[in-house]
């Protein structure tokens, strides 16, 4: 069996892939950042990445509960992603919608994604180096 056949090899190939294709797709809203009429675009994240939310990675009618008058109850507050894409600003007078803050916040967030999959990839290349005894 290939290593690039292994499951987690495998996920990991595709996850940089998909990190270098979102960072073009944010490298080309920064560069139209003064066309008029343009629109930021985004890739949507592949299905084995989990959104950072506790809601998304519980069973459908499965909630937090408060058990205790004296803890603190939960405020239903999104993740920090969904929190910035509500507080997105306006289209400008030429019809132009990228906030270059909001394009290099998901630039950084896409480069440290990259580096723990290309780190993370390395080190289960080295594990499986050191199992067949090399």
């Amino acid at each position: 069996m290939p290593v690039a056949d292994l499951p987690l090899v495998s996920m990991l190939r595709n996850r940089m892939q998909w990190n270098q294709t979102r960072q073009k797709v944010l490298a080309e809203n920064v560069a139209n950042a003064n066309t008029p009429g343009f629109r930021a675009r985004d890739l949507k994240a592949p299905a084995f990445r989990p959104d950072g939310s506790l809601a998304a990675a519980l069973p459908a009618g499965f909630g937090v509960t408060q058990t205790n008058p004296l803890h603190l109850a939960g405020s239903g507050a999104g993740s920090p992603a969904e929190e910035r894409q509500r507080t997105r600003f306006d289209v400008v007078p030429s019809g132009n919608a990228v906030s270059l803050e909001d394009e290099m916040l998901k630039a950084g967030e896409n480069q440290a994604d990259y580096q723990l999959a290309a780190s993370l990839y390395q080190k289960s290349l080295q594990m499986l180096r050191t199992a067949v005894g090399r």
